[in-house]
């Protein structure tokens, strides 16, 4: 019998459901042994209900394609048969935060892609490099849920990858206004090109949501345990606007900063490539061995040549210079689904066993 720990995708048709499977098909740890989706898709093996809507450019791997759907509103059996899941769901904010506490409440860890429960006060939303700590407010949830064993972890939106590490590096040199601008990928949207044909050669200066958890996750992922609820930082401030534009996998951003206290660009440079965290100290199987990279080149981080770095884990800056009105400015860039999403979310899970809140059942 497989040590691996046994792994429910709820949401497993739809495209980060499908990252999911593709990243986990051969992971150390974890096993996919278990899909669940919409009432349309149960019953179907996985083939069948996903059928030509499989959106990676990676096959679907092949032994998931005979796993049968089921359903994942039966929370008891689907439950039953894993040891935690990941979640993806395309339900309302309301359905997804009842369903995941659900699962929750039958013990079963919840590793969650969805933002529903991005400010439930108890619940942690982690980077892995710099937020590990939080995963301690489970305590505190699990009193709440009544339960030992099940709660809930989720991991913040894709458009914050591309910056907010970066101001994490940079802590020291107390940033305190920050302006971004985020281009932003059409797989975010859990499209492609075949989905969405109107972006080619086109930008849609609106993404409904976007700004205000590009400007407020960072502060709640800065902030500290206090009465057994996370409470977010207060600086620094950001002001962010969202657009999409034709590019399949990818976010970049253009950050403006400002410092309390004025660093060099070559001691911001060496902040950066020197930064590193929990997942790499416990060499993590997703973890990327060098978090941020700096590249000196004028026209880079490019999609093209960058987006991959790290298997899609790290995150690339370039174009470090002094500007006229803040202090400094930057390009950043992340791989939106791997990084920023299923990626993510499975480094999450991996934090999670190693600090011993994920176990077989």
């Amino acid at each position: 019998m497989s040590e691996k720990l046994k792994v429910g995708i709820l949401g497993g048709t739809g495209m980060v459901g499908q990252r999911f499977i593709t990243i986990l098909e051969n992971h150390p740890w974890f096993e996919v042994t278990t899909i669940a989706a919409s009432s349309r898709s149960a019953g179907k093996t996985y083939a069948q209900a996903v059928g030509d809507r499989w959106k990676l450019d990676t096959p679907m791997p092949e032994r998931v394609k005979d796993i049968v759907v089921k359903n994942v509103n039966e929370v008891e059996q689907v439950a039953s048969e894993v040891d935690f899941v990941f979640s993806a769901v395309d339900m309302s904010k309301e359905e997804i935060k009842r369903i995941e506490e659900e699962y929750a409440k039958t013990e079963t860890p919840v590793v969650s892609n969805n933002s529903a429960h991005r400010w439930t006060v108890d619940v942690p939303m982690v980077v892995p490099e710099i937020n590990p700590e939080h995963m301690k407010v489970i305590e505190f949830q699990r009193k709440r849920l009544g339960t030992k064993r099940g709660f809930v972890a989720v991991k913040p939106n894709c458009s914050i990858q591309s910056y907010a590490p970066v101001l994490t590096a940079w802590k020291e040199f107390e940033p305190y206004e920050v302006v971004a601008t985020t281009y932003q990928a059409i797989s975010g949207a859990g499209k492609n090109w075949n989905d969405w044909p109107e972006m080619l050669g086109n930008i849609i200066p609106y993404i409904g949501g976007e700004e205000e958890k590009s400007e407020k996750e960072p502060l709640r992922i800065w902030g500290e345990i206090k009465n057994g609820v996370i409470e977010p930082a207060k600086s620094p401030v950001i002001t962010c606007q969202c657009i999409r534009v034709p590019v399949l996998n990818g976010h970049t951003a253009a950050v403006f900063v400002k410092f309390k206290k004025k660093p060099t660009k070559e001691q911001l440079i060496s902040a950066l490539e020197s930064f590193k965290g929990l997942p790499q100290e416990l060499n993590l199987p997703s973890a990327p061995k060098q978090f941020i990279q700096y590249l000196t080149e004028d026209n880079r981080p490019q999609v093209t040549m960058d987006v991959d770095f790290e298997h899609g884990m790290g995150i690339s800056v370039g174009r470090l210079r002094e500007d006229t009105v803040y202090d400094w400015k930057f390009v950043g860039l992340s791989h939106n689904t791997l990084r920023g999403a299923a990626g993510g979310a499975v480094l999450c899970a991996e934090l999670l066993k190693a600090q011993g809140y994920i176990e077989k059942k």
